[in-house]
C-alpha cells in the first residue's frame, strides 16, 4: 500500500550584512567591525519514533463494537477502550504488518472475506487506512511487500469424468506498498504426491525462504476418482453423506487424512506460489497445526538464528473410527498415535533436523498443546489443552494454561501467576517486545480484561495494563508512526 510519507526539514538561512559607503575624507575614515560569526547551526536529528502499543477489545454491551486502543506501555496503568479508540467492524483475526499496519480480517463462513487496515497516526491515535475484499481465508501471514491469505475451496477449472471438480489452494496478496489485492491459485489435489487435497496452515518468512505447514485433508470426490492408487483401504471412502460444518462430507469421498501422523512444509524460495516448492516430511509428529473449525492456527515459527521450529498438538489421536452415518452404516478412518511433539528445521536446510525431537507430553503438566507464538530468540510461547489429551477434542476443549518452551535445551516451563486456571475465560493474541512476552487475559469473575506479561527465562507472568470498558481483548500489538 502506498502511504503518505511526510518530512520536516528545517533550513536555516544565513543573512550577510554588507555596508555600503559614500566617499569620505580622509581625516574621518569610517570605522567598520569584524562580524562576529555566527555559531554553526544545530545539526539536524532524526525525529524520535512515535509508537504505541494498539490493543483490539471488543464490548458486549456495545453491539459487539470492536476498539481499536493505544497506550504507551503494557507493564502499568489503565485505558479505556469504548469513546477512546477507533471504532470498526469485528475481524475473525488480526495480523501486524512490522509497526507498520495492522489488519483485520472478517471470516465470512465460507463467502468472500472482508479486511481493513489501519495506521497510528501522527497523533499516536489508530486510523483506518484502506478496505479490502478477498476470497475466502483459513490462514494468512506476511511475504515481502504483501499480507497473504489462504483457503481451500472447490474450483470450477478441473473436473474429473463424473463431473466433479477438483479443490484449489486459492490465494490473496494485499499490497502494503500501493493497497493494490490480487489473487492467485493452485491445484491442492495431490499436492504431496498422496492423492489428498490439502491446506495450508501459518507463513514464516525466514532465511530468504517462505516455510509453510501442508495438512492433507483426505480425499476429494476428484480425488478419489482421478488418483484410486491412493486409496490405501476402501473401507476409508465415505458409504453415505454425514457429519455437519467443517466436518461434514457425502459418500465416495475420504473425509480425512491417511497420513494423520506424518507432517509436511512447504519451503517456497521465489515470491509467490506459482513456483514448485521443496517439500519436507517427518513421521515424528503429527501435521503442524492449531485447528478451531475450519480455521487453521500457525504452529510453526523460526527462532531469531532462522532455525525453524514445528509443532503438533497430536491431533490424529481425536480421529474417530469407525464413523457411524446417519443411516447406520459405517465405514472406517485412520486414527493417529503420536501425542504432541515439536521438530525442527535448521537454518538453512530443506529437511528436517534428523537429531531433534520434543515430546511436549514428557514435560510440564504433561499436556498437549493447542497454539504458540515466537516470543524472542529461541523461546516460544504455548497454549495448553489443560486436561490432558484425552479432553483436546471439540470446541469447547480446555485451554487455560501457558507454558513457555525453549527450542534448544528443549524444555517446557509452565507459566505460574496467571489467575486460577478454573477463572479463566480467554487468552488474545500475545505480542513480545523487550524479550518479554505480553498477553490479554479474561475471566469468568468480572475482573477487568488485563494484559499479563510473561518473562521466558522463570515463567513468570505479571499483571500489567488494565482494560476498562471492553468485555474481551482479542489481540495487542505495536504501530510506529513514521513508518507508515
Amino acid at each position: 500500500m502506498k502511504k503518505k510519507h511526510f518530512s520536516w526539514a528545517f533550513i536555516a538561512a544565513l543573512s550577510l550584512s554588507c555596508t555600503f559607503t559614500t566617499a569620505c575624507s580622509d581625516d574621518n575614515p569610517v570605522q567598520t567591525e569584524e562580524p562576529t560569526p555566527d555559531p554553526d547551526p544545530t545539526p539536524d536529528t532524526p525525529s524520535e519514533t512515535l509508537a504505541r502499543f494498539v490493543i483490539v477489545t471488543q464490548s458486549g454491551n456495545d453491539n459487539g463494537a470492536t476498539y481499536l486502543v493505544t497506550s504507551e506501555s503494557l507493564d502499568e496503568g489503565q485505558v479505556t477502550a469504548k469513546g477512546n479508540g477507533w471504532e470498526t467492524e469485528s475481524a475473525s483475526n488480526w495480523i501486524f504488518y512490522g509497526e507498520r499496519y495492522l489488519f483485520g480480517f472478517q471470516y465470512n463462513d465460507g463467502n468472500n472475506g472482508t479486511g481493513f487496515s489501519f495506521k497510528l497516526s501522527n497523533n499516536g491515535t489508530v486510523t483506518e487506512d484502506r478496505q479490502y475484499t478477498f476470497n475466502r481465508t483459513t490462514t494468512y501471514g506476511t511475504w515481502g511487500d504483501n499480507v497473504i491469505t489462504a483457503s481451500t475451496n472447490a474450483g470450477t477449472a478441473e473436473q474429473d469424468e463424473e463431473g466433479n471438480y477438483a479443490y484449489y489452494l486459492q490465494f490473496n496478496y494485499l499490497s502494503v506498498l500501493d493497497g493494490n489485492t490480487t489473487t492467485g491459485n493452485h491445484i491442492a489435489e495431490n499436492f504431496l504426491g498422496n492423492g489428498e487435497r490439502v491446506s495450508f496452515a501459518g507463513f514464516v518468512e525466514a532465511n530468504g525462504k517462505l516455510y509453510t505447514s501442508v495438512v492433507p485433508m483426505g480425499m476429494s470426490h476428484y480425488g478419489v476418482n482421478t488418483f484410486p492408487w491412493a486409496i490405501q483401504k476402501q473401507e476409508y471412502v465415505a458409504n453415505a453423506d454425514g457429519g455437519s460444518g467443517s466436518g461434514q462430507y457425502t459418500a465416495g469421498m475420504i473425509p480425512s487424512t491417511q497420513y494423520p501422523d506424518s507432517a509436511f512444509v512447504a519451503i517456497y524460495s521465489g515470491d509467490d506460489f506459482d513456483e514448485t516448492p521443496v517439500i519436507a516430511r517427518t513421521g515424528k509428529i503429527g501435521f503442524a497445526s492449531g485447528r478451531m473449525r475450519s480455521q487453521y492456527y500457525q504452529t510453526i515459527w523460526a527462532a531469531d538464528n532462522g532455525d525453524l521450529y514445528v509443532f503438533s498438538p497430536g491431533y490424529g489421536r481425536t480421529t474417530t473410527t469407525p464413523v457411524v452415518n446417519p443411516d447406520g452404516t459405517q465405514f472406517e478412518r485412520v486414527q493417529g498415535k503420536l501425542p504432541s511433539g515439536v521438530v525442527r528445521i535448521k537454518a538453512g536446510e530443506t529437511d528436517f533436523d534428523a537429531s531433534y525431537y520434543v515430546n511436549l507430553e514428557e514435560l510440564g503438566n504433561k499436556n498437549p498443546m493447542f497454539r504458540c507464538w515466537h516470543i524472542a530468540e529461541d523461546n516460544f510461547l504455548l497454549q495448553m489443552y489443560s486436561e490432558g489429551a484425552e479432553n483436546m477434542s471439540g470446541t469447547s476443549a480446555p485451554r487455560n494454561e501457558l507454558a513457555v518452551f525453549n527450542g534448544e535445551e528443549g524444555t517446557l516451563t509452565v507459566v505460574t501467576g496467571l489467575p486460577d486456571a478454573s477463572t479463566l475465560s480467554s487468552f488474545g493474541t500475545p505480542c513480545s517486545d523487550n524479550g518479554y512476552a505480553y498477553i490479554p487475559v479474561v475471566t469468568t469473575t468480572g475482573d477487568k480484561p488485563t494484559i499479563y506479561r510473561i518473562d521466558p527465562a522463570t515463567g513468570e507472568a505479571k499483571a500489567g495494563l488494565v482494560i476498562d470498558g471492553a468485555d474481551s481483548v482479542t489481540a495487542l500489538g505495536k504501530l510506529s508512526a513514521t513508518s507508515n
